[in-house]
């Protein structure tokens, strides 16, 4: 069963109602993903999404899509979140239009990562991560971090086989991203406001934006974190923890459910041939 997150997915279109071309055919160099020739593939992309979310569930992996502008603490907030984490083992994928800096960090922290430079591409797609989870070594109770490009716009609006868009908002942005951004409030799961310690030296205004963000998005936790030093990551690691937990629950549900369908007709059959 496809996970109902990926049904009627949004196509993506360019200025003009002019579809995005996207990476389509790869090369693997030096431990990086790299993305060679562009093609159109946006049709396809919702569902090769559902189809790589069904593929990660069956495997009792988490998939966690974290989004946030260049600079906002994508990779700090990350690391931090990792060194939270208990019961579920990290692997990261790192998407970056140029260079491996934020994965050789991570490598260094023992975290299986791999590297995927999109040479100018804005966002990620579904595609890419069918041909990148190729590469990468995957085992149950595992939590998947796909790190997107930085951006606040395109990242939002393609699922890439995720379970939850995780966002990275900070103090140093502005209190008015989510009136100029909206579809990556709005679509977030999770948000992680950070840079919090930075609070007392601007003129952020949290009511401003914390109305905004409401307006779109009504359910989102809002964890006050800062990268630098550490404040508020137990909490984000522990409400990830209990969403992971939560769908394995209902996936092992789903699955007794469907066994028992199948064993209910399997036994109607039977019964109405014999009786031919």
């Amino acid at each position: 069963m496809i996970n109902e997150y990926y049904r009627g997915a949004r196509l993506h279109k360019g200025p003009h109602g002019i579809p995005h071309t996207h990476p389509l055919i790869y090369e693997e160099k030096a431990g990086t993903l790299r993305i060679e020739v562009m093609e159109d593939i946006q049709g396809e992309n919702g569902r090769i999404a559902g189809l790589v979310n069904h593929d990660l569930t069956e495997q009792g992996v988490f998939c966690v899509n974290i989004m946030g502008a260049p600079g906002a603490g994508k990779t700090s907030s990350l690391i931090h979140i990792i060194e939270h984490l208990d019961t579920l083992t990290p692997i990261v994928i790192e998407g970056d239009i140029e260079s491996d800096i934020d994965a050789l960090t991570l490598r260094k922290l023992g975290v299986q990562t791999l590297q995927i430079n999109t040479g100018g591409a804005c966002h990620l797609d579904a595609p890419i991560m069918k041909k990148a989870l190729e590469k990468v070594t995957l085992s149950e109770n595992s939590i998947l971090f796909i790190e997107n490009i930085g951006n606040l716009v395109c990242p939002a609006e393609f699922m890439i086989g995720e379970d939850i868009k995780l966002l990275v908002a900070t103090t140093t942005e502005g209190s008015d991203k989510p009136y100029k951004y909206p579809l990556a409030f709005e679509k977030a799961n999770c948000i992680l406001l950070n840079k919090v310690d930075l609070l007392p030296y601007l003129d952020f205004d949290e009511v401003f934006f914390m109305k905004g963000l409401r307006a779109l998005n009504k359910t989102a936790p809002v964890f006050h974190v800062s990268g630098r030093s550490g404040e508020g990551f137990a909490d984000v690691a522990r409400w990830l923890t209990a969403a992971a937990i939560s769908k394995s629950k209902e996936h092992i549900q789903n699955s007794e459910y469907a066994l028992a369908h199948t064993d209910g007709h399997s036994h109607t059959h039977e019964h109405e041939h014999k009786h031919k």
